[in-house]
Protein backbone atom coordinates (compact mmCIF):
# COMPACT_ATOMS: atom_id res chain seq x y z
CA UNK A 1 0.00 0.00 0.00
CA UNK A 2 1.38 3.38 -1.00
CA UNK A 3 0.72 7.05 -0.04
CA UNK A 4 1.81 10.13 -2.03
CA UNK A 5 2.48 13.73 -0.97
CA UNK A 6 4.11 16.90 -2.50
CA UNK A 7 7.08 18.30 -0.60
CA UNK A 8 9.06 21.57 -1.29
CA UNK A 9 12.78 20.80 -0.96
CA UNK A 10 14.94 23.92 -0.54
CA UNK A 11 14.09 27.53 -1.41
CA UNK A 12 13.05 27.94 -4.99
CA UNK A 13 13.14 24.20 -5.58
CA UNK A 14 10.49 22.39 -7.52
CA UNK A 15 7.77 20.46 -5.78
CA UNK A 16 8.31 16.71 -5.66
CA UNK A 17 6.17 13.74 -4.46
CA UNK A 18 7.26 11.04 -1.92
CA UNK A 19 5.33 7.88 -1.07
CA UNK A 20 4.86 5.53 1.92
CA UNK A 21 4.09 1.80 1.41
CA UNK A 22 3.59 -1.35 3.52
CA UNK A 23 4.10 -5.04 2.76
CA UNK A 24 2.16 -7.24 2.54
CA UNK A 25 -0.59 -5.16 1.07
CA UNK A 26 -3.21 -7.73 2.33
CA UNK A 27 -2.63 -9.69 5.54
CA UNK A 28 -4.38 -13.02 6.35
CA UNK A 29 -3.09 -14.56 9.56
CA UNK A 30 -4.11 -17.82 11.22
CA UNK A 31 -5.30 -17.30 14.77
CA UNK A 32 -2.40 -17.03 17.26
CA UNK A 33 0.36 -16.92 14.67
CA UNK A 34 2.87 -14.09 13.76
CA UNK A 35 3.10 -11.62 10.87
CA UNK A 36 6.16 -9.88 9.39
CA UNK A 37 5.44 -6.29 8.22
CA UNK A 38 7.77 -4.06 6.15
CA UNK A 39 7.18 -0.29 6.15
CA UNK A 40 9.10 1.81 3.52
CA UNK A 41 9.22 5.25 1.82
CA UNK A 42 10.65 6.94 -1.27
CA UNK A 43 11.78 9.98 0.68
CA UNK A 44 15.58 10.33 0.19
CA UNK A 45 16.12 11.57 3.70
CA UNK A 46 13.20 10.45 5.84
CA UNK A 47 12.58 11.71 9.30
CA UNK A 48 10.78 9.96 12.18
CA UNK A 49 8.96 6.73 11.13
CA UNK A 50 7.34 3.53 12.46
CA UNK A 51 4.09 1.62 12.82
CA UNK A 52 1.10 2.05 15.08
CA UNK A 53 -0.83 -1.06 16.30
CA UNK A 54 -2.18 -2.52 19.51
CA UNK A 55 -0.53 -5.83 18.63
CA UNK A 56 2.75 -6.85 20.16
CA UNK A 57 5.46 -5.57 17.80
CA UNK A 58 9.20 -5.90 17.55
CA UNK A 59 11.49 -4.07 15.06
CA UNK A 60 13.69 -6.76 13.59
CA UNK A 61 15.55 -4.82 10.87
CA UNK A 62 15.84 -1.40 9.14
CA UNK A 63 17.42 0.54 6.29
CA UNK A 64 17.74 4.20 5.20
CA UNK A 65 14.22 4.14 3.73
CA UNK A 66 12.52 1.08 5.41
CA UNK A 67 11.81 -0.69 8.67
CA UNK A 68 10.70 -4.30 9.34
CA UNK A 69 8.53 -5.36 12.29
CA UNK A 70 7.41 -8.70 13.72
CA UNK A 71 3.82 -8.85 15.00
CA UNK A 72 3.32 -11.79 17.45
CA UNK A 73 0.27 -13.74 18.68
CA UNK A 74 -2.22 -12.25 16.31
CA UNK A 75 -5.66 -13.22 17.67
CA UNK A 76 -8.06 -10.64 16.25
CA UNK A 77 -8.65 -8.48 13.25
CA UNK A 78 -6.95 -5.07 13.31
CA UNK A 79 -5.71 -2.14 11.18
CA UNK A 80 -2.02 -1.26 11.27
CA UNK A 81 -0.71 2.24 10.46
CA UNK A 82 2.71 2.70 8.78
CA UNK A 83 4.10 6.34 8.80
CA UNK A 84 7.13 8.33 7.57
CA UNK A 85 7.98 12.05 7.71
CA UNK A 86 9.83 13.85 4.96
CA UNK A 87 10.99 17.56 5.14
CA UNK A 88 8.79 18.05 8.15
CA UNK A 89 5.71 16.48 6.57
CA UNK A 90 4.31 13.12 7.89
CA UNK A 91 2.48 10.63 5.74
CA UNK A 92 0.97 7.21 6.70
CA UNK A 93 -0.70 4.23 5.10
CA UNK A 94 -2.82 1.44 6.63
CA UNK A 95 -2.81 -2.38 6.49
CA UNK A 96 -5.94 -4.45 7.34
CA UNK A 97 -5.08 -7.66 9.18
CA UNK A 98 -7.67 -10.45 9.00
CA UNK A 99 -7.43 -13.33 11.45
CA UNK A 100 -8.84 -16.72 10.38
CA UNK A 101 -9.58 -19.96 12.29
CA UNK A 102 -10.29 -23.08 10.16
CA UNK A 103 -13.29 -25.24 11.27
CA UNK A 104 -11.11 -27.94 12.78
CA UNK A 105 -13.82 -29.30 15.10
CA UNK A 106 -17.35 -29.94 13.78
CA UNK A 107 -19.75 -31.47 16.30
CA UNK A 108 -23.05 -33.13 15.36
CA UNK A 109 -25.61 -34.10 17.96
CA UNK A 110 -28.90 -36.04 17.60
CA UNK A 111 -31.40 -35.59 20.40
CA UNK A 112 -32.66 -38.11 21.26
CA UNK A 113 -30.57 -40.83 19.64
CA UNK A 114 -33.63 -43.15 19.70
CA UNK A 115 -36.84 -41.51 18.51
CA UNK A 116 -40.38 -42.87 18.60
CA UNK A 117 -42.20 -43.03 15.26
CA UNK A 118 -43.83 -39.66 14.33
CA UNK A 119 -41.91 -37.85 17.08
CA UNK A 120 -39.43 -35.02 16.38
CA UNK A 121 -35.68 -35.43 16.49
CA UNK A 122 -33.38 -32.41 16.90
CA UNK A 123 -30.33 -32.33 14.63
CA UNK A 124 -27.75 -29.85 15.88
CA UNK A 125 -24.38 -28.94 14.35
CA UNK A 126 -21.87 -26.61 15.95
CA UNK A 127 -18.35 -25.36 15.30
CA UNK A 128 -16.85 -24.14 18.60
CA UNK A 129 -14.12 -22.00 17.03
CA UNK A 130 -14.07 -20.60 13.49
CA UNK A 131 -13.27 -17.22 11.90
CA UNK A 132 -14.25 -15.20 10.06
CA UNK A 133 -17.90 -16.27 10.43
CA UNK A 134 -19.05 -14.31 7.39
CA UNK A 135 -17.06 -16.72 5.23
CA UNK A 136 -18.47 -19.91 6.87
CA UNK A 137 -21.20 -22.23 5.52
CA UNK A 138 -22.68 -25.15 7.48
CA UNK A 139 -24.55 -27.95 5.67
CA UNK A 140 -26.61 -30.72 7.35
CA UNK A 141 -26.76 -34.02 5.45
CA UNK A 142 -28.92 -37.15 5.72
CA UNK A 143 -26.88 -39.72 3.92
CA UNK A 144 -25.88 -37.83 0.76
CA UNK A 145 -29.03 -35.70 0.76
CA UNK A 146 -28.75 -32.08 1.83
CA UNK A 147 -31.25 -31.24 4.56
CA UNK A 148 -30.29 -27.66 5.40
CA UNK A 149 -27.62 -25.04 4.53
CA UNK A 150 -26.78 -21.94 6.54
CA UNK A 151 -24.29 -19.06 6.14
CA UNK A 152 -23.39 -16.39 8.72
CA UNK A 153 -23.15 -13.17 6.73
CA UNK A 154 -25.32 -11.18 9.12
CA UNK A 155 -23.88 -12.39 12.40
CA UNK A 156 -21.54 -10.58 14.74
CA UNK A 157 -18.12 -10.90 13.17
CA UNK A 158 -16.55 -10.89 16.61
CA UNK A 159 -18.10 -14.28 17.40
CA UNK A 160 -16.10 -17.39 16.71
CA UNK A 161 -18.85 -19.94 17.40
CA UNK A 162 -21.23 -21.23 14.72
CA UNK A 163 -24.34 -23.35 15.19
CA UNK A 164 -27.30 -24.64 13.18
CA UNK A 165 -30.32 -26.64 14.45
CA UNK A 166 -33.29 -28.28 12.69
CA UNK A 167 -36.07 -30.71 13.66
CA UNK A 168 -36.76 -33.93 11.75
CA UNK A 169 -39.98 -35.97 12.05
CA UNK A 170 -39.08 -39.64 12.61
CA UNK A 171 -40.43 -42.26 10.23
CA UNK A 172 -39.72 -45.99 10.11
CA UNK A 173 -37.81 -45.64 6.87
CA UNK A 174 -35.39 -43.26 8.63
CA UNK A 175 -34.18 -45.98 10.99
CA UNK A 176 -30.41 -46.36 10.85
CA UNK A 177 -30.02 -43.31 8.59
CA UNK A 178 -26.65 -41.53 8.71
CA UNK A 179 -26.55 -37.84 9.61
CA UNK A 180 -23.50 -35.58 9.23
CA UNK A 181 -22.50 -31.92 9.14
CA UNK A 182 -20.06 -30.27 6.72
CA UNK A 183 -18.35 -26.92 7.45
CA UNK A 184 -16.70 -24.81 4.69
CA UNK A 185 -14.61 -21.66 5.26
CA UNK A 186 -14.03 -19.80 1.97
CA UNK A 187 -11.22 -17.20 2.26
CA UNK A 188 -10.82 -16.52 -1.44
CA UNK A 189 -12.07 -12.95 -0.94
CA UNK A 190 -9.15 -12.40 1.46
CA UNK A 191 -6.62 -13.95 -0.82
CA UNK A 192 -6.74 -17.30 0.93
CA UNK A 193 -8.02 -20.77 0.11
CA UNK A 194 -10.96 -23.04 1.03
CA UNK A 195 -10.97 -24.88 4.34
CA UNK A 196 -13.51 -27.64 5.00
CA UNK A 197 -14.20 -30.21 7.67
CA UNK A 198 -16.96 -32.73 8.52
CA UNK A 199 -18.42 -34.11 11.70
CA UNK A 200 -18.45 -37.74 12.72
CA UNK A 201 -21.42 -39.66 11.32
CA UNK A 202 -24.31 -40.16 13.70
CA UNK A 203 -26.89 -42.93 13.23
CA UNK A 204 -30.53 -42.16 14.06
CA UNK A 205 -32.58 -44.99 15.55
CA UNK A 206 -36.36 -45.12 15.16
CA UNK A 207 -38.57 -47.32 17.33
CA UNK A 208 -42.19 -48.16 18.09
CA UNK A 209 -42.93 -49.61 21.51
CA UNK A 210 -46.48 -48.89 22.63
CA UNK A 211 -47.73 -52.21 24.03
CA UNK A 212 -46.92 -54.03 27.26
CA UNK A 213 -45.52 -57.57 27.05
CA UNK A 214 -47.85 -60.49 27.80
CA UNK A 215 -46.85 -63.64 29.71
CA UNK A 216 -48.26 -67.07 28.87
CA UNK A 217 -47.88 -69.52 31.76
CA UNK A 218 -50.01 -72.01 33.64
CA UNK A 219 -51.14 -70.59 36.99
CA UNK A 220 -50.26 -73.95 38.59
CA UNK A 221 -46.76 -75.40 38.40
CA UNK A 222 -45.72 -78.79 39.74
CA UNK A 223 -42.49 -78.80 41.67
CA UNK A 224 -39.54 -80.24 39.78
CA UNK A 225 -41.49 -80.54 36.51
CA UNK A 226 -40.42 -78.70 33.36
CA UNK A 227 -43.02 -76.21 32.15
CA UNK A 228 -42.94 -74.13 28.95
CA UNK A 229 -43.55 -70.39 29.34
CA UNK A 230 -43.51 -67.51 26.85
CA UNK A 231 -43.46 -63.72 26.82
CA UNK A 232 -44.91 -61.90 23.80
CA UNK A 233 -44.74 -58.33 22.55
CA UNK A 234 -46.83 -56.98 19.66
CA UNK A 235 -46.69 -53.76 17.60
CA UNK A 236 -42.98 -53.30 18.15
CA UNK A 237 -40.32 -51.98 15.75
CA UNK A 238 -37.67 -53.09 15.04
CA UNK A 239 -38.82 -56.45 16.42
CA UNK A 240 -35.53 -58.22 15.82
CA UNK A 241 -33.72 -55.96 18.32
CA UNK A 242 -36.04 -56.56 21.27
CA UNK A 243 -34.31 -57.97 24.35
CA UNK A 244 -36.13 -60.31 26.77
CA UNK A 245 -35.20 -61.00 30.41
CA UNK A 246 -37.32 -63.58 32.26
CA UNK A 247 -37.25 -64.53 35.94
CA UNK A 248 -39.04 -67.01 38.21
CA UNK A 249 -38.61 -65.31 41.53
CA UNK A 250 -34.84 -64.69 41.69
CA UNK A 251 -34.06 -67.46 39.21
CA UNK A 252 -33.09 -66.04 35.80
CA UNK A 253 -34.28 -68.06 32.83
CA UNK A 254 -32.60 -68.55 29.46
CA UNK A 255 -35.21 -67.61 26.88
CA UNK A 256 -35.03 -68.33 23.15
CA UNK A 257 -36.07 -65.18 21.28
CA UNK A 258 -37.92 -65.17 17.95
CA UNK A 259 -39.53 -62.45 15.85
CA UNK A 260 -41.77 -62.05 12.83
CA UNK A 261 -43.00 -58.78 11.36
CA UNK A 262 -43.90 -56.42 14.22
CA UNK A 263 -44.06 -59.21 16.82
CA UNK A 264 -41.34 -60.60 19.08
CA UNK A 265 -41.56 -63.37 21.63
CA UNK A 266 -39.39 -65.43 23.95
CA UNK A 267 -39.86 -69.06 24.95
CA UNK A 268 -38.29 -70.58 28.04
CA UNK A 269 -38.54 -73.66 30.25
CA UNK A 270 -39.00 -73.28 33.98
CA UNK A 271 -38.53 -75.86 36.71
CA UNK A 272 -39.79 -74.68 40.10
CA UNK A 273 -37.94 -76.17 43.05
CA UNK A 274 -39.93 -74.67 45.93
CA UNK A 275 -43.63 -74.93 46.70
CA UNK A 276 -45.86 -71.94 47.36
CA UNK A 277 -46.74 -68.67 45.64
CA UNK A 278 -44.11 -67.26 43.29
CA UNK A 279 -43.91 -64.65 40.53
CA UNK A 280 -42.89 -64.99 36.90
CA UNK A 281 -41.63 -61.70 35.43
CA UNK A 282 -40.70 -60.62 31.92
CA UNK A 283 -38.63 -57.49 31.25
CA UNK A 284 -38.56 -56.27 27.64
CA UNK A 285 -36.17 -53.57 26.41
CA UNK A 286 -35.66 -51.79 23.10
CA UNK A 287 -33.18 -48.94 22.93
CA UNK A 288 -33.95 -46.61 25.86
CA UNK A 289 -37.37 -48.17 26.51
CA UNK A 290 -38.20 -50.86 29.07
CA UNK A 291 -41.45 -52.48 30.15
CA UNK A 292 -41.98 -55.22 32.74
CA UNK A 293 -44.89 -57.62 33.24
CA UNK A 294 -45.49 -59.93 36.20
CA UNK A 295 -47.67 -63.03 36.53
CA UNK A 296 -48.34 -64.92 39.79
CA UNK A 297 -47.96 -68.71 39.84
CA UNK A 298 -48.54 -71.35 42.52
CA UNK A 299 -46.12 -74.27 42.86
CA UNK A 300 -47.51 -77.51 44.28
CA UNK A 301 -46.19 -81.01 45.05
CA UNK A 302 -48.23 -83.94 43.70
CA UNK A 303 -46.19 -87.08 42.90
CA UNK A 304 -48.09 -90.00 41.31
CA UNK A 305 -49.86 -92.34 43.76
CA UNK A 306 -48.16 -95.56 44.79
CA UNK A 307 -49.64 -98.82 43.42
CA UNK A 308 -48.21 -102.00 44.89
CA UNK A 309 -48.98 -105.53 43.69
CA UNK A 310 -47.65 -108.21 45.99
CA UNK A 311 -46.47 -110.32 43.09
CA UNK A 312 -46.55 -109.23 39.45
CA UNK A 313 -46.08 -112.75 38.07
CA UNK A 314 -48.16 -115.06 40.30
CA UNK A 315 -49.12 -118.58 39.41
CA UNK A 316 -52.73 -119.37 38.62
CA UNK A 317 -54.79 -119.84 41.78
CA UNK A 318 -52.56 -117.64 43.93
CA UNK A 319 -54.04 -114.97 46.19
CA UNK A 320 -52.34 -111.56 45.84
CA UNK A 321 -52.67 -108.23 47.64
CA UNK A 322 -53.07 -104.94 45.68
CA UNK A 323 -52.46 -101.67 47.57
CA UNK A 324 -53.17 -98.06 46.50
CA UNK A 325 -51.65 -95.23 48.59
CA UNK A 326 -50.74 -91.55 48.27
CA UNK A 327 -47.13 -90.38 47.94
CA UNK A 328 -45.57 -89.03 51.14
CA UNK A 329 -44.58 -85.78 49.36
CA UNK A 330 -48.14 -84.97 48.32
CA UNK A 331 -49.53 -82.00 50.26
CA UNK A 332 -52.31 -81.89 51.27
CA UNK A 333 -53.25 -85.58 51.33
CA UNK A 334 -54.98 -86.70 48.10
CA UNK A 335 -58.20 -88.65 47.58
CA UNK A 336 -57.49 -92.23 46.40
CA UNK A 337 -59.38 -94.80 44.33
CA UNK A 338 -58.28 -98.30 43.26
CA UNK A 339 -59.69 -99.58 40.00
CA UNK A 340 -59.28 -102.80 38.01
CA UNK A 341 -60.25 -103.83 34.48
CA UNK A 342 -63.73 -105.32 33.88
CA UNK A 343 -64.15 -108.96 34.81
CA UNK A 344 -62.24 -111.22 32.43
CA UNK A 345 -62.36 -115.00 31.94
CA UNK A 346 -58.88 -114.97 33.44
CA UNK A 347 -56.74 -112.51 35.38
CA UNK A 348 -53.72 -112.61 33.07
CA UNK A 349 -53.27 -109.15 31.48
CA UNK A 350 -55.63 -107.50 33.94
CA UNK A 351 -54.84 -103.80 34.56
CA UNK A 352 -55.01 -102.23 38.00
CA UNK A 353 -54.96 -98.46 38.45
CA UNK A 354 -54.47 -96.28 41.50
CA UNK A 355 -56.06 -92.85 41.05
CA UNK A 356 -55.26 -89.85 43.28
CA UNK A 357 -57.06 -86.51 43.12
CA UNK A 358 -55.87 -83.29 44.72
CA UNK A 359 -57.50 -79.85 44.83
CA UNK A 360 -55.07 -76.96 44.29
CA UNK A 361 -56.19 -73.34 44.11
CA UNK A 362 -59.75 -74.43 43.34
CA UNK A 363 -58.64 -76.77 40.54
CA UNK A 364 -58.91 -80.56 40.87
CA UNK A 365 -55.87 -82.47 39.64
CA UNK A 366 -55.83 -86.22 38.95
CA UNK A 367 -52.90 -88.60 38.65
CA UNK A 368 -53.07 -92.32 37.94
CA UNK A 369 -50.57 -95.15 38.32
CA UNK A 370 -51.30 -98.30 36.30
CA UNK A 371 -49.83 -101.80 36.54
CA UNK A 372 -50.63 -105.02 34.69
CA UNK A 373 -50.96 -108.44 36.30
CA UNK A 374 -49.28 -111.37 34.57
CA UNK A 375 -50.65 -114.77 35.70
CA UNK A 376 -48.53 -117.83 34.97
CA UNK A 377 -50.53 -120.86 33.78
CA UNK A 378 -50.00 -124.04 31.79
CA UNK A 379 -50.79 -124.30 28.06
CA UNK A 380 -54.36 -124.60 26.74
CA UNK A 381 -55.65 -125.62 23.31
CA UNK A 382 -59.18 -124.23 23.30
CA UNK A 383 -61.72 -124.98 20.58
CA UNK A 384 -62.14 -121.30 19.71
CA UNK A 385 -58.45 -120.89 18.87
CA UNK A 386 -57.59 -124.46 17.90
CA UNK A 387 -60.68 -126.19 16.37
CA UNK A 388 -60.59 -129.99 16.34
CA UNK A 389 -62.21 -130.25 12.87
CA UNK A 390 -60.87 -128.18 9.95
CA UNK A 391 -61.84 -128.23 6.28
CA UNK A 392 -59.42 -127.27 3.54
CA UNK A 393 -60.21 -126.62 -0.14
CA UNK A 394 -58.13 -128.65 -2.53
CA UNK A 395 -55.53 -126.63 -4.45
CA UNK A 396 -55.58 -123.61 -2.12
CA UNK A 397 -52.89 -122.40 0.23
CA UNK A 398 -53.73 -123.53 3.76
CA UNK A 399 -52.23 -123.43 7.24
CA UNK A 400 -53.17 -125.46 10.29
CA UNK A 401 -55.27 -123.18 12.51
CA UNK A 402 -54.13 -123.65 16.10
CA UNK A 403 -53.11 -120.93 18.54
CA UNK A 404 -52.20 -122.10 22.04
CA UNK A 405 -52.78 -120.08 25.19
CA UNK A 406 -50.53 -119.99 28.21
CA UNK A 407 -48.14 -117.85 30.20
CA UNK A 408 -45.25 -117.98 29.52
CA UNK A 409 -46.23 -118.21 25.84
CA UNK A 410 -46.10 -121.91 24.89
CA UNK A 411 -44.41 -123.42 21.86
CA UNK A 412 -46.55 -125.51 19.49
CA UNK A 413 -45.44 -128.65 17.67
CA UNK A 414 -47.82 -130.58 15.35
CA UNK A 415 -47.06 -133.98 13.76
CA UNK A 416 -48.73 -135.65 10.80
CA UNK A 417 -48.07 -139.32 10.06
CA UNK A 418 -45.18 -139.16 12.53
CA UNK A 419 -43.54 -136.19 10.79
CA UNK A 420 -43.39 -132.65 12.22
CA UNK A 421 -45.74 -130.41 10.24
CA UNK A 422 -44.54 -126.93 9.16
CA UNK A 423 -46.79 -124.40 10.87
CA UNK A 424 -45.02 -121.28 9.54
CA UNK A 425 -45.53 -121.69 5.79
CA UNK A 426 -48.81 -122.20 3.88
CA UNK A 427 -49.28 -125.64 2.26
CA UNK A 428 -51.02 -126.31 -1.05
CA UNK A 429 -53.90 -128.54 0.02
CA UNK A 430 -54.10 -132.04 -1.51
CA UNK A 431 -56.08 -135.15 -0.64
CA UNK A 432 -52.95 -136.44 1.09
CA UNK A 433 -53.38 -133.73 3.77
CA UNK A 434 -56.60 -135.37 4.98
CA UNK A 435 -56.00 -137.00 8.33
CA UNK A 436 -55.40 -136.52 12.01
CA UNK A 437 -52.76 -134.04 13.23
CA UNK A 438 -51.44 -134.29 16.79
CA UNK A 439 -50.52 -130.88 18.26
CA UNK A 440 -48.70 -130.35 21.56
CA UNK A 441 -48.30 -126.98 23.33
CA UNK A 442 -45.53 -126.67 25.94
CA UNK A 443 -44.23 -124.03 28.34
CA UNK A 444 -42.26 -124.09 31.60
CA UNK A 445 -45.36 -125.11 33.55
CA UNK A 446 -46.41 -128.13 31.51
CA UNK A 447 -47.85 -129.29 28.19
CA UNK A 448 -51.15 -130.25 26.57
CA UNK A 449 -52.00 -132.19 23.37
CA UNK A 450 -54.92 -132.20 20.99
CA UNK A 451 -55.84 -134.16 17.85
CA UNK A 452 -57.06 -132.09 14.87
CA UNK A 453 -58.98 -133.75 12.03
CA UNK A 454 -58.38 -132.15 8.63
CA UNK A 455 -60.63 -132.86 5.62
CA UNK A 456 -59.63 -131.74 2.11
CA UNK A 457 -62.54 -131.36 -0.36
CA UNK A 458 -62.41 -130.71 -4.10
CA UNK A 459 -63.30 -127.53 -5.95
CA UNK A 460 -65.53 -129.30 -8.59
CA UNK A 461 -68.33 -130.19 -6.21
CA UNK A 462 -71.56 -128.53 -7.32
CA UNK A 463 -73.11 -125.70 -5.43
CA UNK A 464 -76.45 -127.53 -5.28
CA UNK A 465 -74.97 -130.46 -3.42
CA UNK A 466 -72.65 -128.40 -1.24
CA UNK A 467 -74.90 -128.43 1.82
CA UNK A 468 -75.63 -132.16 1.42
CA UNK A 469 -71.96 -132.97 0.97
CA UNK A 470 -70.99 -130.88 3.99
CA UNK A 471 -73.48 -132.84 6.13
CA UNK A 472 -72.30 -136.19 4.78
CA UNK A 473 -68.66 -135.17 5.17
CA UNK A 474 -69.28 -133.98 8.72
CA UNK A 475 -70.87 -137.31 9.62
CA UNK A 476 -68.13 -139.19 7.81
CA UNK A 477 -65.42 -137.19 9.48
CA UNK A 478 -66.99 -137.89 12.83
CA UNK A 479 -67.07 -141.64 12.15
CA UNK A 480 -63.57 -141.62 10.67
CA UNK A 481 -62.28 -139.59 13.60
CA UNK A 482 -63.67 -142.09 16.09
CA UNK A 483 -62.28 -145.00 14.09
CA UNK A 484 -58.89 -143.40 13.65
CA UNK A 485 -58.83 -142.40 17.27
CA UNK A 486 -59.50 -145.96 18.35
CA UNK A 487 -56.84 -147.38 16.00
CA UNK A 488 -54.35 -144.46 16.02
CA UNK A 489 -51.79 -144.28 18.77
CA UNK A 490 -52.23 -140.85 20.38
CA UNK A 491 -49.37 -138.56 21.04
CA UNK A 492 -47.58 -139.40 24.19
CA UNK A 493 -48.03 -136.56 26.65
CA UNK A 494 -45.34 -135.95 29.15
CA UNK A 495 -46.09 -133.71 32.03
CA UNK A 496 -43.77 -132.16 34.52
CA UNK A 497 -44.68 -131.38 38.02
CA UNK A 498 -45.86 -127.77 37.98
CA UNK A 499 -43.75 -125.42 40.09
CA UNK A 500 -46.64 -123.23 41.16
CA UNK A 501 -49.42 -123.41 43.67
CA UNK A 502 -52.90 -124.65 42.63
CA UNK A 503 -56.23 -124.34 44.25
CA UNK A 504 -57.88 -127.57 45.42
CA UNK A 505 -60.37 -127.61 42.56
CA UNK A 506 -57.62 -127.32 39.91
CA UNK A 507 -55.74 -130.18 41.58
CA UNK A 508 -58.82 -132.43 41.35
CA UNK A 509 -59.32 -131.58 37.65
CA UNK A 510 -55.67 -132.32 36.96
CA UNK A 511 -55.94 -135.69 38.73
CA UNK A 512 -59.03 -136.65 36.73
CA UNK A 513 -57.32 -135.58 33.49
CA UNK A 514 -54.28 -137.73 34.34
CA UNK A 515 -56.45 -140.77 35.07
CA UNK A 516 -58.28 -140.41 31.75
CA UNK A 517 -55.01 -140.11 29.84
CA UNK A 518 -53.61 -143.14 31.59
CA UNK A 519 -56.71 -145.24 30.77
CA UNK A 520 -56.57 -144.11 27.14
CA UNK A 521 -52.90 -144.99 26.85
CA UNK A 522 -53.52 -148.44 28.39
CA UNK A 523 -56.27 -149.08 25.84
CA UNK A 524 -53.89 -148.25 22.98
CA UNK A 525 -50.72 -149.78 24.43
CA UNK A 526 -49.04 -146.32 24.94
Amino acid sequence: MKSYNRVLIGEGATEEIFEVSVWPDQALVKFGQSLMVNCSTTCPDPGPSGIETFLKKTQVDKGPQWKEFLLEDVTENSILQCFFSCAGIQKDTSLGITVYQPPEQVILDLQPAWVAVNEACTVKCQVPSVAPLENLTLTLLQGNQELHRKNFMNLDVASQRAEVTINVKAQREDDRCNFSCRAELDLSSHGGGLFHSSSAIKVLRIFEFSQSPQIWVSPLLEIGMAEAVSCELTRVFPAREVMFYMFLGDQELSPFVSWKGDMAWANATIRAMETGDQELSCLVSLGPMEQKTREPVHVYSFPPPVLEIEELYPSAGTDINVTCSGHVLTSPSPTLRLKGAPDLPEDNGRNFSCEASLEVQGQRLIKTTTMQLHVLYQPRLEESDCPGNQTWVKGTEQMLACIPKGNPTPTLVCTWNGVIFNLDEPQKATQNHTGIYCCTATNQLGSVSKDIAVLVQGLDEGISSTIFVIIIVALGVGIITIALYLNYKPCKIERRKLPYRQKEKNKEEESQFAVQQAEKCNAHNC
